[in-house]
């Protein structure tokens, strides 16, 4: 509560972030920092704003680090990465009058729920638990590319929308903390309780994207069972678990889960780094693949699964030390039960293989011994192999033959447009005369077209893009006059265009402003022209203290600035 009550008083020194931040209601808080509510005054926007702890900031090694973490933050754009706009630090005094030195981060503001609150009211289905989980793995496979580790996933850092996106947010502030000289305190209380913690990050080792990886392991085991896979007094006694205890499978505690899902979730949470799984789409593959009912064909092994069967290397129904687990191990020949079926006589056993001997032989016989089937050359044809051939070319030879085709079209991606894929009855087969055979003829790959997505905000762009069974590209920002921010102005490929399903999409949505250009020295009516197109409010002012009619000020600097804002330009009006 002290913490909490010093960023209170803090913030009511602050009535303007940077001159350009107005700060609002508070609507959350947590171990390092506070968030509020915001509005960016220069772009007319919603924001969050992060207000750091003001002690991290009396380190210069965390002060050096924040600002690198967070422009590497600010790089990233995704749909399923809550962005960065800014970032900085702001002087100002506490509710005690010391001078204080406040770190901020200025953020997308998302209107949703914390993941942490849906757990907190009990566990998720197994659905909604793979489609969260696949959304953090997206986060992470495109930040891991970008060379950034998140270092610190958790429930309480990924957000829900109220469509149901996914977003992931505090990248690289984590590292700012653990890379600085902070304290140990106050490192436990940037990162949070070390339940999410890697077994290397517990150990205090170097932590890569596995380590996100093993984090995100943790929620999912999480969301399944509404509690995380260790438990304890302290954090030392959790990290000390993570370290050396092997976690129980999911369905010992929600007998809801699959052996599939249990075989995900443990070969994630394995202790050794090269165990688990080494990238953020190998496992997002996976738990997809499981969500859906399917083992993951590369890590499961071909046997059956019975309560011996072992799955990443790991037994599911055993990996908590069952009773039974342990009885099967150390069974030995005097607590066997015995046998109490008796074997049958030796000699009907030689009777019977004898038997099947003979029948086998004559079989055998039989078969070698009979005739081929003929059918007269006059009644019957054999049809031809007419694979790749066109549809002209193969309907031609079939006539020939005195068979009649019969043309389906089918979309292939490995056949030309226009050829045959494959005859039923197939190739080699004989038929009588007259019968129909029915063509198969590829139309090349299937298609799908392109959605029209202008004009829509970017979430319902990418819900129709994915529905469409298209892939997410990338989004980026554009000025523009009329569009409103935030919606989208164009895509590639166009709406209407035929694309191949799986294709990647990017779209370009408004950002909301318009780069205003210095049209001083220039004649009224041809700045006026030029900034009317730019969709601004123009206002004429005469100033007869010069001569010519050209522009000698306008109101508003050249640069970016909010959509259809009033100018007014000042031009010389004397004679």
């Amino acid at each position: 509560m002290g913490d909490h009550s010093v960023a209170e008083g803090v913030t009511e020194g602050i009535s303007l972030l940077a001159n350009r931040y107005q700060i609002g209601r508070l609507i959350g808080h947590g171990g390092m920092a506070n968030v509020y509510l915001g509005t960016d005054s220069r772009l007319g926007r919603q924001v969050a704003i992060k207000l750091m702890k003001s002690q991290l900031a009396t380190d210069p090694s965390f002060r050096s680090r924040f600002r690198q973490e967070a422009q590497a933050a600010a790089r990233m754009a995704h749909p399923t990465i809550v962005r960065v706009f800014d970032a900085g630090e702001e002087t100002t005094r506490d509710a005690l009058g010391n001078t204080v030195l406040v770190p901020y981060i200025v953020m997308e503001y998302v209107e949703g729920r914390m993941l942490k609150d849906l757990i907190a009211e009990g566990p998720l289905p197994p659905k909604e638990a793979v489609r969260i989980t696949e959304g953090i793995l997206t986060a992470l496979e495109y930040s891991h590319r970008a060379g950034v580790v998140h270092r610190d996933i958790k429930p309480g850092n990924v957000m829900l929308t109220h469509t149901g996106q996914v977003k992931v947010m505090d990248f690289g502030i984590a590292r700012a903390v653990s890379d600085s000289a902070a304290t140990v305190a106050q490192t436990t209380a940037i990162l949070g309780t070390a339940q999410y913690f890697s077994p290397e990050q517990a150990r205090g080792e170097t932590v890569d994207a596995r380590s996100d990886l093993y984090s995100t392991g943790v929620v999912l085991f999480e969301m399944l069972t509404g509690r995380p896979p260790f438990r304890g007094d302290s954090p030392v006694a959790v990290a000390y678990q993570h370290v050396s205890e092997p976690p129980a499978a999911p369905s010992t505690l929600n007998p809801a889960i699959s052996p599939a899902l249990d075989a995900v979730t443990l070969h994630a949470l394995a202790k050794n780094r090269l165990d688990r799984f080494q990238s953020a789409h190998e496992f997002r593959a996976d738990v997809v693949d499981a969500g859906a009912g399917q083992l993951p064909a590369r890590k499961i092994h071909t046997a059956p699964p019975t309560p011996t069967t072992v799955m990443f290397g790991v037994d599911p129904r055993t990996a908590a030390g069952s009773d039974a687990a342990l009885k099967e191990l150390s069974s030995t020949d005097t607590n066997r039960p015995a046998r109490t079926q008796t074997r049958p006589p030796v000699a009907w056993l030689w009777a019977g293989i004898v038997l099947i001997a003979v029948v086998v032989i004559a079989v055998v016989v039989w078969v070698l011994h009979l005739s081929p089937i003929k059918l007269e050359n006059n009644d019957a044809s054999t049809v031809p192999n007419l694979s790749s051939e066109t549809y002209a070319q193969g309907s031609a030879k079939l006539t020939k033959l005195g068979l009649d085709p019969s043309r389906t079209d089918q979309s292939s991606s490995s056949v030309a447009s226009g050829h045959i894929i494959k005859t039923v009855p197939g190739a080699g087969q004989n038929v009588t005369k007259g019968e129909p055979i029915d063509v198969y003829v590829s139309t090349g790959p299937a298609t799908v077209s392109m959605p029209d997505v202008t004009g829509q905000s970017s979430d319902s762009a990418w819900a129709a893009i994915t529905s469409a069974g298209l892939v997410k590209g990338s989004q980026t920002q554009q000025d523009s006059p009329s569009a409103p921010s935030g919606t989208v102005i164009s895509t590639t490929p166009t709406s209407g265009t035929a694309v191949a399903p799986g294709s990647s999409v990017n779209i370009i949505v408004s950002s909301g402003t318009v780069a205003v250009p210095d049209v001083t020295q220039q004649p009224l009516t041809e700045a006026t022209n030029t900034l009317t197109a730019l969709g601004l409010d123009v206002t004429p002012q005469a100033d007869y203290t010069c001569t010519g009619e050209t522009v000698s000020a306008q109101s508003l600097p050249p640069g970016e600035q909010p959509q259809a804002s009033p100018i007014t330009l000042t031009y010389c009006a004397g004679s």
